[in-house]
Parts: structure tokens; sequence; C-alpha cells
């Protein structure tokens, strides 16, 4: 039974006044990570949740924590949350939908004069998105991931501040407050699917219970610059058409291995001349896939296909693996809450895997953690035309606040 209702209205008038921070012109959102939008974004997020009678503080890295106490002080938190900050060409919900729903649902708890045993925390984690550093580092530091001294001392490759010399200047470097999962019992995180599975099946809600494994790798291929004209074909060292043939392999790979993914999303080419062989390609390859064994299978055939095609164009081949983030399984008494509120709420549902990284895949590793998604039109997301059903948003975000109650009473204990 539905202890607390959320306030759907209030909800997308939320996301609509916090879109209006870092509005395109095709009407998303730029809302970069360490910028004076940031900041802004940051602060509206602080007194929405001040007024709704949480407390909020900040780690030294920058984390926000909005929190409503319970009735036990000694219980540990249920977290809940997500991020503020967007891609440079991002939408109006990719993130902010968990932070803004988390704040609903103790908003929500409140309205209704309910206080469940445990506290319940709604989290801002900072650079979830890591267009200027790594992705989802805000997460990575609070759970040691990352160590905090690293990341602070991180600076920007063109403008060369510093992420401490950033926070300090936002007024968001915090009060001291210690990092980690010691106090929180599980974590759970609303989010747009970033994909069309539910939309192309009509589900209304996805009930999370894993993540895809990623492997991120830096490429770089060395030939030899030459004229365009007098070199024949034969002669060429010709370094961007050996790219071309390793991008091709990694779409090959992950067809071979439904459902998997490959991708080359950047390509730096030196010189860059119309009239000249290029001789130096740097790009990035990405491959996910749910199955670690079948993960490792494709991170060979990925490294023989590569060797192959330079050794075949007199290349020299260096593959640097940027990030191993294995598969893993979500905690089963936390996605069995969300499991239950899900079928209470008579709309239709399916259990699913995440295929983008997620905060709540670092978390996963410390604290019993899982997702809900909603679905996003046409399963587009990390661009402007990004967009959400109110409906759905508010049908998630209910089924968010149900089985947050119910965990709070009953919290899921953490792993040894």
């Amino acid at each position: 039974m539905t202890l607390v209702r959320i306030d759907g209205a209030r909800l997308w008038a939320r996301l609509m006044e916090m879109a209006a921070i870092g509005a395109t012109a095709k009407g998303g959102v730029c809302r970069i990570a360490f910028t004076d939008l940031d900041a802004q974004a940051r602060a509206l997020f602080a007194d929405w949740a001040r007024a709704a009678g949480c407390t909020v503080r900040r780690d030294a890295f920058g984390n926000m924590f909005a929190r409503r106490d319970g009735t036990d002080p000694g219980a540990k938190a249920v977290m809940i949350g997500s991020h503020l900050d967007s891609q440079p060409t991002g939408g109006r919900f990719d993130g902010v939908f968990g932070v803004l729903a988390g704040l609903e649902v103790v908003q929500a708890m409140a309205e209704a004069g309910l206080r469940p045993r445990a506290p319940v925390e709604v989290v801002n984690w900072t650079n979830e998105e890591g267009c200027i550093f790594r992705p989802m580092l805000g997460s990575a530091v609070w759970t040691g991931l990352v160590p905090l001294a690293e990341a602070l001392a991180l600076r920007h490759d063109t403008e060369g501040w510093s992420i401490a010399e950033a926070l300090a200047r936002m007024g968001e470097a915090g009060e001291g407050q210690p990092l980690g999962p010691a106090d929180v019992a599980c974590y759970l995180e609303a989010h747009i699917e970033q994909g069309p599975v539910l939309e192309q099946a009509g589900d209304w809600l996805g009930v999370v219970e894993a993540t895809q494994g990623q492997r991120w790798y830096d490429v770089e291929l060395q030939g030899r610059e030459a004229h365009a004209g007098p070199t024949p074909m034969a002669a060429r060292r010709d370094a961007l058409m050996g790219a071309a043939r390793i991008a091709l392999e990694v779409e090959r790979i992950a067809l071979d291995n439904p459902p998997g993914c490959g991708t080359v999303g950047r390509m730096g080419v030196h010189p860059n001349s119309p009239n000249t062989i290029p001789g130096r390609v740097a790009f990035s390859a990405d491959l996910r896939h749910p199955e670690a064994a079948v993960l490792d299978a494709m991170d060979v055939a990925f490294r023989r296909a590569a060797a192959a095609i330079a050794a075949g164009g007199g290349l020299t081949l260096e593959i640097a693996e940027r990030a191993l983030i294995p598969p893993l399984d979500f905690a089963a008494p936390v996605v069995a809450a969300l499991e239950r509120a899900a079928r209470a709420s008579g709309h239709p549902w399916r259990r699913m895997f995440t295929g983008a990284g997620h905060d709540a895949c670092n978390i996963a590793r410390f604290l019993p953690t899982a997702m809900l998604f909603v679905p996003c039109r046409d399963g587009i997301s990390h661009n402007e035309a990004e967009d959400a059903a109110p409906e759905h948003l508010a049908a998630g975000a209910q089924v968010l606040a149900d089985a947050v109650l119910a965990l709070a009473d009953t919290p899921a204990e953490a792993p040894a």
C-alpha cells in the first residue's frame, strides 16, 4: 500500500526550473561540472532541500547530501540520488531526474508526516559526466576508488585550474565531512533509460538488476606522413586507414557478441591536412557487455585484430586500457524492494541491465545498490533532444518513494 503520494506536477516544475540553468537554444542543457552554472544548480537544489526540512552538507570533494533524519539515531541511511551536471549538449533529465525524484520522495514523506526508522539522504554526485575529467569521479572519490588528494589535484588540460581550486571558487569545497559509505545502508538511483528498450516495449518502469561491463581504451597508430599525390598506395603507411579498419573491427566484435556494444567515439588525426597521408592517429575504443567472460573474449579479439591490422599496414600500435569496469549484479534486497513497488504501481515494468555507466556502478561495489529506469523518448540521451514524459517521471518517483520507505523501515544489510 502506498503511504506517501509524490507530487508529479511539483517534480516536473522543478525539472523545468533546473533546466533553465544552462539552457541551450535547441532545448537542451549545458551545465558542465565545476562551472558557474553547476554552482547555480547546486545552490537551487540546496535551497529546495532546506525548504523540505533537510540538512545539507558537502564533503571534501563537493558531493552534496540532503538528509532527513529517521526515528533511530543509530540507523544507517538509505541514500538516493544522481547528478546535476550535464554534457555540453546534454538534455534536461539525465542525472537531474534522479536527484529531484529523491528530493520529491523526502518532501512527500515530510508532508505525509512519515518519518521512517532510518535517515533518508539525497545525494548530488560531483562530476558524473566527466566532460573535463574522468566520469563518475565524485562517487569514485566517496567510495575510495580514487584517492581524494589525487582527484583534487587534477588540472584542466588547457585552462590549468585544479579541481580543488574550482571547488573553492564555487564555494563547494565542503566542511571536512568524512568520505565513504560507513553510515549508509543502501543506495538507489533513478534515471532515464538512455536507450530504447522500455519505450519500444511499452513499459513505464525498468528495475535494473545488473550493470554492463565496460573496457575503455586509448589507441595510437604511428605510420609515416607523405605526399598524397606521388606516394603509391603500396608504399603508404597510412595511420588513418589503419584506424578505420580497427574501428570496423570494434563494430564487428560487438555485433558478434550480442547484446554487446562497441564504439569509437573520438579520433585525432595528425597532421590533419587534406594533402598529406596521416602519419599518426589517436582514438578511443569502448567495448561493453553484461557478461564478464564475453567481455574478456571481446578484449582478446580487439587486441588481436588491432595488432594484425597494424602489422599489415606497417604501423606501430599502442593500446592503453583507460578503464575496466567489471559487470556486476545489483543487490537482491534492493532490487526486490523496487520490484515490489513497481508491481504494486499497476504500470507495465520489466527487469533489465544498464548499458551506461552510472554512479551506482561505483557504489554497488561497496553497498547494496539498485537502479530504476523510466523511458526516454526515442531512446535519445546525451543530446539536446532528450525528452521524457511527465507521467513516466511521476510513476518512477512514486515507485522510488515506496521502495525507499520500505527499505528505510528495514534497511538492507551491507555486504560483508
